[in-house]
């Protein structure tokens, strides 16, 4: 009766261990999952802004705020590019040797309130848009946290994620996000549709959890 007795205690003794071992593994599991890793947007008060020729980076940019929320911005200029593509990229390239910084239109009214700023845009000539400059050199950045997203042609970013680190010296500037966008140039214009949007949705939710926007 006594072996017996000893058996139960031992066999409930190891059960009760292996079940401590297992919630201690699970708890270690929870604690390092990437979900709940980082900064999250709690408290914070976002401003998604961005430049958009051909709708493209307005699509990533309403993509984007769909999933965190905040406050959507278009960038407009005084003085719109023309419609006509080769008399913009050369207006564009002359703008870029020269330095000069077209005024923009839009005004964002209690900047100073907005914690994180996600900028969008385009590539123009393998570099930043000139109406993007004007829009970093115009605000006080410092403090901010500064997420750029973009499109392209397929030549990539260029300088231009370089040149937002460059013009935000006092801000946080976390890894950017960039997709292929139309190619005007070849008359290929909006194509943030079909099976295209649906992949950077997938890639615009994977980047956001990348840098702790989402859980």
């Amino acid at each position: 009766m006594k072996a017996k007795t000893l058996y139960w205690f031992v066999l409930s003794l190891s059960l009760f261990i292996s079940s401590c071992s297992r919630a201690e593994e699970s708890a270690a599991d929870t604690i390092t999952s990437p979900q709940l890793q980082g900064d999250s947007l709690q408290g914070k008060k976002v401003l998604i802004v961005y430049l958009s020729r051909t709708k493209n980076t307005k699509s990533l940019a309403e993509i984007i705020h769909g999933k965190i929320g905040g406050d959507l911005v278009p960038l407009e200029l005084e003085t719109p590019y023309p419609e006509h593509y080769q008399t913009t990229v050369e207006q564009v390239a002359q703008e870029n040797r020269t330095g000069y910084l077209p005024p923009l239109k839009t005004k964002i009214a209690d900047f100073e309130t907005y914690d994180v700023v996600l900028v969008g845009f385009p590539t123009w000539g393998m570099q930043l848009p000139p109406p993007i400059k004007s829009f970093l050199k115009q605000h006080n950045l410092a403090g901010k946290t500064i997420i750029p997203f973009n499109t392209n042609a397929g030549y990539g970013i260029g300088s231009s994620f370089e040149t937002v680190s460059q013009l935000c010296p006092d801000s946080k500037v976390l890894k950017g996000y960039t997709t292929k966008g139309g190619i005007e140039r070849d008359g290929i214009f909006f194509v943030m549709e079909g099976e295209k949007v649906k992949r950077v949705e997938q890639e615009v939710q994977q980047w956001l959890t990348s840098i702790a926007l989402l859980k």
